[in-house]
């Protein structure tokens, strides 16, 4: 009775731990996303400047360095153009709550089958989930950096860089012109950059959640 009660008392911090992380991602990622998306847009468009496009829809840019590139793009098109890319920014910013979601349903799948994890299983799972929450996410990216660039000839029936109707626009030409492949361009280094991360994110995780139970005097139901 008493390891049931210290099992379900564990369960019920860790459920509140995973919701506490997940909502300040969420939160995290919204602030990061309005206070940041300015300076990654000049970023984007002073690393593609020079570029040569086979898309005749691109609009070449000239600028002479970060201070040029606000001042032109202010002057051009507007403050809010500093903004460009916004919205699929903000749906981006529930890709760890996806990757949380993932990772916890493939954790308790696990431990149906098995007593206890090793750190080799943390890391997978960790891995694998990150893995769908990219795939299922990049899309938005894709769209996010087009958007970001901004020198992009947009559906002449709204000009709102960053709108739902903009965004989908922008989804459907990509597919048009490149099939439902042109939408994944790039997602393999993705892949490498983000999936090592987060599968060391979820062993140091689950690490510390276990040394929290040993310092609240609950006993881990399954160490690594």
């Amino acid at each position: 009775m008493k390891h049931w009660y210290i099992a379900l008392r564990q369960q019920s911090l860790q459920g509140f731990i995973l919701l506490s992380l997940c909502f300040l991602f969420l939160f995290k990622g919204v602030v990061n996303v309005l206070l940041t998306t300015p300076l990654w847009v000049v970023n984007t468009r002073l690393k593609l400047q020079g570029a040569k496009f086979r898309n005749e829809d691109i609009v070449p840019t000239n600028y002479k360095g970060i201070i040029d590139a606000f001042h032109q793009i202010i002057r051009d098109e507007g403050i809010l153009a500093l903004w460009n890319g916004t919205f699929p920014s903000l749906l981006l910013v529930f890709n760890p709550a996806i990757q949380f979601m993932f990772y916890e349903g493939l954790k308790r799948q696990l431990l149906k089958k098995r007593v206890k994890l090793s750190s080799l299983d943390v890391f997978i799972i960790g891995a694998i989930s990150k893995a769908i929450a990219t795939t299922v996410t990049y899309p938005m990216q894709t769209v996010q950096s087009i958007l970001r660039f901004g020198r992009h000839r947009l559906n002449p029936e709204n000009r709102t860089l960053g709108s739902l109707r903009n965004v989908l626009y922008l989804l459907h030409q990509r597919v048009k012109r490149f099939g439902i492949m042109g939408l994944y361009k790039g997602l393999e280094a993705k892949l490498l950059q983000t999936v090592l991360t987060a599968a060391l994110m979820f062993l140091v995780y689950e690490k510390l959640t276990a040394a929290t139970f040993t310092v609240m005097g609950l006993k881990s139901a399954h160490k690594h």
